[in-house]
C-alpha cells in the first residue's frame, strides 16, 4: 500500500473528527459565554452588596439620632407581619405533626415520639425558616418598593441635598428593626407552631396534647432554640440589607422599581437558604 492510499483512507476519519471538533465548540461556546455574564453578574452584585453594607457600617453611629423612625420601622416590620406569621407557622406545625404522625402509624413507638419529633425540627428549622421565607416575600418586596421609588422619583438625591446621610436615614433603621423584630417573631413562630402541631394531633386522632408535650420535654435541647434564635437574626439583617440595596440600586423608573422588587425577593430567598445550610454545617 503506497502513500497516496494511505492518505485517502485515513482522511474520511479526519474529517470526521474535524466535524466533531466544530461541533463540539459550537456547542460549547454559547454555554460559556452565558455561564461567563452569569457569573460576572453574580461576583459584580457580590461587590455591589459589600461596598454597601461598608457605607452602612461606616454610617451606624448617624443613624442611632434616627430613634424614632427605628421605631417606627419596628412596628411596620414586625407587629404588622405578626398575623402572617401566625397563619405560617399554625399551619406550618399542624401540617409537620400529621405527617410525622402519618410515618409512624405502623411503628411499635409510642405517640410521644410524635411530639419528641416534631418540636426540635420546629425550633431548629421551621420556625426560623418559615417565617423567614415568608416576610422574604413581604418585608423585602415592601422595603425594595418604597427605597426604589424614593430613588427613582429622585426623592433619596434631595435627602442628600439637605445634608442627610441617605444610608443612616433609610438604611440603617430598617436592618435594625428586622434584627431586632425576627428573634421576636422566631419566638411567637415557635410557641404558635407547636401549640397548633399538639392541637392538630388531637383533633386527628394521633396522640393526646399530654403525649405531645410529654415528648417534646423528653427529647428537648436548650441549644436548639439557642441555635434558632441566631438563625433568625441573620435571616432578619439579610432580607432588610438586601431589599434595602436593591432598592437604593434601582434605576429606569416604573420598571426598574419592579425588576428590583423582584430581584430583591429572590436574592433574600436564596441567600437565606444558603445561609441556613452554612449555619447547620458549622454550628451542629
Amino acid at each position: 500500500m503506497n502513500l497516496g492510499q494511505m492518505r485517502l483512507r485515513s482522511s474520511p476519519s479526519r474529517v470526521n473528527l474535524r466535524w466533531f471538533h466544530w461541533r463540539f465548540h459550537s456547542f460549547l461556546s454559547p454555554i460559556s459565554v452565558i455561564l461567563g455574564h452569569r457569573i460576572g453578574r453574580v461576583l459584580h452584585g457580590v461587590g455591589s452588596y459589600s461596598l454597601f453594607m461598608a457605607k452602612g457600617l461606616g454610617a451606624s453611629r448617624e443613624s442611632l439620632r434616627h430613634l424614632p423612625i427605628i421605631f417606627r420601622q419596628m412596628v411596620q416590620l414586625g407587629v404588622n407581619s405578626t398575623p402572617v406569621v401566625i397563619m405560617a407557622s399554625v399551619f406550618a406545625g399542624v401540617v409537620f405533626t400529621l405527617q410525622t404522625a402519618y410515618q409512624l402509624e405502623n411503628s411499635f413507638l409510642p405517640p410521644d415520639t410524635i411530639g419528641a419529633v416534631v418540636v426540635p425540627t420546629l425550633i431548629l428549622e421551621m420556625a426560623a425558616l418559615t417565617p423567614g421565607l415568608v416576610l422574604a416575600s413581604r418585608i423585602g418586596a415592601s422595603i425594595a418598593a418604597e427605597l426604589g421609588t424614593m430613588k427613582v422619583t429622585e426623592q433619596v438625591d434631595a435627602l442628600e441635598a439637605m445634608g442627610l446621610n441617605s444610608i443612616a436615614y433609610l438604611v440603617i433603621p430598617r436592618i435594625l428593626a428586622g434584627i431586632v423584630m425576627f428573634p421576636c417573631m422566631y419566638v411567637a413562630s415557635a410557641m404558635i407552631s407547636i401549640a397548633g402541631g399538639a392541637i392538630g394531633g388531637e383533633v386527628m386522632g394521633y396522640l393526646s396534647v399530654e403525649s405531645f408535650i410529654l415528648g417534646a420535654k423528653t427529647w428537648f435541647v436548650p441549644f436548639d432554640a439557642f441555635f434558632g434564635l441566631s438563625k433568625s437574626l441573620v435571616f432578619g439583617f439579610l432580607i432588610t440589607s438586601i431589599a434595602c440595596w436593591k432598592g437604593l440600586t434601582t434605576s429606569g423608573g416604573a420598571d426598574g422599581v419592579g425588576k428590583a422588587t423582584t430581584e430583591a425577593v429572590v436574592i433574600a430567598c436564596v441567600n437565606i437558604l444558603i445561609a441556613d445550610y452554612i449555619m447547620a454545617e458549622v454550628i451542629l
